[in-house]
């Protein structure tokens, strides 16, 4: 109640919890982007996109640490190479798993987000890092409100990678043919569309965007290696949200759920931060339900 007060007392607080929020927000949906592409594509949900995110992070936090490499200088190092990482991943395991249930790709997913885990924690180490980019701050509103730059920066580069995926989908001809495979992956093979292709460059694409949304997180927050999850759920409540291949929304929904999240761990306490966006998540997939029965219902 205390910090209720405070906020009502305090409205210059409130604008600063939710203009971080945002700025923040706008990450989550750049890493929901590749969740919902896959999920949309392949009709597999990736719990290791998570993990996938924070990968692209130590990458970053590698090149400025051991190389003096600004980290935002590598970010298209981190895409690069989760690019080659996602490729690798679906011709090794994620192609087993097209055409089968989800949950078939959920405990697969499932087990890869273990592995890369631990493999993280063997190759990086346990300790919490990040990548300074030391771009500094801005002073708003008679320095009552201060941004620091690298999350205006951040907001925008996950703004115009929205931007270049959707051009991108509609205007090059494997976009198209990402489309079409999408639509209906049977006509597509008789038109001549290799999907196994297809699929193998749609989980790339996914894992070069995470790679982005981790180069990021290594310089906004902190990494660890099993922190991974929670960006998976919050990249799964977005789509969920959202809806599939409704990429404003994405947008909509991970600002929103920035605001939001920063604004219940002010309230509820920064410990509590990572169970209010599960508990969110419950209600959401709750409401969700109940609005497809009742959909369900007014059909029949």
């Amino acid at each position: 109640m205390d910090n209720i007060l405070l906020l009502v007392e305090a409205p210059t607080i409130l604008l600063q919890l939710l203009i971080d929020g945002i700025l923040v927000g706008a990450i989550f949906a750049l890493a929901a982007y590749g969740l919902a592409l896959v999920w949309g594509v392949m009709n597999i949900i990736n719990v290791a996109q998570g993990e996938l995110v924070i990968l692209g992070g130590y990458i970053t936090y590698t090149l400025y640490d051991q190389f003096g490499l600004h980290p935002i200088l590598s970010i298209p190092v981190a895409a690069a190479l989760l690019f080659v990482f996602g490729w690798s991943m679906y011709k090794l395991v994620i192609h087993r798993m097209v055409d089968k249930d989800l949950f078939t790709s959920l405990l697969a997913t499932f087990g890869i987000s273990i592995l890369m885990q631990q493999l993280m924690n063997e190759i990086f180490g346990a300790d919490v890092v990040s990548a300074d980019p030391d771009l500094g701050t801005l002073f708003l509103m008679n320095d009552e409100i201060t941004i620091t730059w690298i999350k205006l920066i951040s907001f925008f580069i996950a703004i115009a990678m929205g931007i270049l995926l959707v051009i991108f989908m509609k205007r090059s001809r494997l976009g198209q043919a990402i489309r079409a495979t999408a639509q209906n992956a049977r006509a597509a093979r008789i038109l001549g569309v290799n999907t196994d292709q297809v699929y193998a460059a749609t989980f790339g694409i996914n894992a070069a965007i995470c790679g982005i949304a981790g180069s990021l997180v290594a310089m906004v927050w902190v990494l660890h290696p099993f922190i991974g999850l929670i960006y998976t759920v919050r990249s799964f409540m977005i789509v969920i949200v959202a809806g599939l291949g409704n990429l404003f929304g994405v947008i909509l929904a991970g600002l929103g759920l920035g605001g939001l999240e920063n604004t219940a761990g002010f309230i509820l306490g920064a410990e509590f931060q990572s169970a209010f966006v599960f508990s969110l998540l419950v209600v959401i997939l709750i409401v969700r339900n109940a609005l497809l029965r009742r959909k369900r219902e007014y059909l029949k």
